[in-house]
């Protein structure tokens, strides 16, 4: 299988070429390396364990940023990294350095004694251990796929669990009912333990409270037990002691407010005294998460768009759910701003591409598609059909910079452009210009 992490330091040189990326969904390995070290995943600060499709990655950057907002020392392990591996894994609120690294993994091959594990195996071990060794208040830990039996699922208590919007994706390994994909994903509720859910649709919200129900895990679901919405441009949280009237996230679109609405009743969940009201405003308003919805004005392809007078913006989302959560951050930008909107598209072949740009249909962008370093990236011409097959009017391109030459030809006022269709994609562009590397 096609290892899509990019060889471009020693550390991930080293881990790619003693551990392949094969995927082993069990959670087996890890245990046992675990085990090796004297358990580190026992001795962290308390735990709040994310799952779920979409919003995952920016349900933990608003937990994030409020908690830190708050004065606490924050862990977290997100994946997939863009750029650098380093983005993987926040010790204390900082990215691990080459050093810390390097000496983690000489401690954990020695103790692994060459038995077999895969790069995100071992990349969570790695992540678990640096945690246990450096004082924090807590830690925050994404699923890297699925959940019951994602390499993080090694959790007998966390603090809470989380449950983000769940849809179909991966549908290879964890489909292809929507039941069986909530089901995998509920597989991180604990027994007792409380979870926070996002809505959900009917089918998944079936397996989720079933797989609660069966734990006695308290469920807190948004939309019954607690709702975030827009007014007035600010976020309201409603729970059922008190409202909240929070700044407006700082990550765009409509979608944020729910992801943004999700964090802030996790955190109330967790019930830590030190991130108040006032720790989660200057949060929201601060959190940074790269290559969701993007605003692109440095580097090669930023300056490229102004000096045509176009914004350019980059989102990582590649399936349907994705796709109408950005289609609607769009249609946002062109109610203030009614100019012309392309969007600059390539994914992997495995992607529903056709489902991702329906959501488009009303807006009309022109899609021009193309291709990024990949064995398994769709050819740009499939992308092409895929976007006309949704209604939409689409040309190729070369490569990124090629397709946003062409964006940018259009006619008339200059356009709104939109580089989409998955976070390896997003990540090659941003991996063209050390400015705009994640920091």
């Amino acid at each position: 299988m096609y290892d899509p992490i990019r060889a471009s330091d020693a550390v991930i040189a080293r881990l790619r070429a003693n551990h392949p990326s094969l995927i082993d969904l069990t959670t087996g390995r890890v245990e046992r390396l675990l085990a090796a070290l004297d358990h580190p995943e026992r001795r962290l600060p308390p735990v709040i364990h994310v799952a779920g499709t979409n919003g995952k990655g920016s349900t933990v950057a608003y937990m994030r940023a409020m908690a830190e907002a708050a004065g606490l020392r924050v862990h977290a392990l997100t994946s997939p990294h863009l750029v650098r591996f380093a983005e993987r894994i926040r010790v204390a609120g900082d990215l691990i350095t080459d050093d810390r690294l390097e000496a983690l993994i000489a401690e954990i091959e020695a103790a692994n004694a060459g038995e077999p594990i895969s790069f995100f195996e071992i990349t969570t071990v790695l992540a678990l251990q640096a945690f246990a060794q450096t004082p924090a208040d807590l830690c925050l830990i994404e699923v890297g796929l699925g959940g019951r039996f994602d390499a993080t699922n090694i959790f007998e208590a966390p603090a809470l669990s989380v449950i983000t919007p769940v849809d179909y994706d991966h549908l290879e390994m964890l489909g292809p009912e929507l039941s069986k994909i909530a089901w995998e994903k509920a597989g991180v509720i604990k027994a007792g333990r409380p979870v926070v859910v996002a809505r959900q649709m009917d089918e998944a919200l079936a397996a989720i409270e079933a797989e609660a129900a069966q734990l006695a895990a308290p469920l807190t679901l948004m939309g019954r037990d607690f709702d975030a919405w827009e007014a007035g441009g600010r976020l309201l949280v409603q729970t059922g002691e008190r409202l909240l009237d929070l700044p407006p996230p700082a990550l765009f679109g409509p979608h944020q407010f729910d992801n943004a609405g999700l964090a802030v009743a996790a955190l109330l969940a967790l019930n830590e005294a030190r991130i108040d009201e006032d720790a989660m405003a200057r949060g929201l308003a601060t959190t940074v998460w790269p290559a969701r919805f993007q605003r692109l004005r440095g580097g090669a392809l930023g300056r490229m768009a102004q000096e045509r007078g176009a914004d350019l913006w980059l989102d990582g989302g590649h399936n349907p759910h994705a796709g109408a959560a950005l289609a609607q951050a769009v249609a946002r930008l062109t109610a203030r701003d009614p100019r012309p909107v392309v969007l600059v598209s390539a994914m992997f072949a495995r992607k529903d591409a056709q489902g991702f740009f329906a959501p488009f249909a009303d807006l009309a962008p022109r899609v021009v598609a193309t291709s990024f370093d990949s064995p398994n990236a769709a050819p740009a011409e499939e992308i092409a059909a895929a976007a006309r097959a949704a209604g939409l009017a689409a040309q190729t391109a070369s490569d990124v910079t090629a397709a946003l030459v062409a964006a940018l030809s259009v006619e008339g006022p200059a356009p709104h452009v939109l580089i989409c269709g998955g976070l390896h994609f997003a990540g090659e562009v941003l991996a063209m210009d050390p400015e705009t590397w994640p920091r």
